[in-house]
């Protein structure tokens, strides 16, 4: 059964920001789907199982942004 997490992105601002994000987040293993709305930084990522907050973190920071805090 699938999981959605949300997250929240710090930093982007146009659709090159959203491929650099999702790019690095499809290549999480088990990732399936991310969903991205630049205007509020929010990250919807559907994965097979939920993913660790490091693994997340980690993708985000090599995209160039950081991952906002819940």
């Amino acid at each position: 059964m699938p999981t959605k997490s949300v997250y929240t992105v710090r930093g982007m601002s146009c659709g090159h920001c959203a491929s650099s994000v999702t790019e690095q987040m499809t290549a999480l293993g088990g990732v399936q789907k991310v969903d991205i709305d630049v205007a509020s930084g929010q990250v919807v990522v559907t994965s097979q199982a939920p993913l660790a907050l490091e693994q997340v973190s980690a993708a985000v920071t090599e995209a160039g942004f950081s991952l906002e805090p819940r």
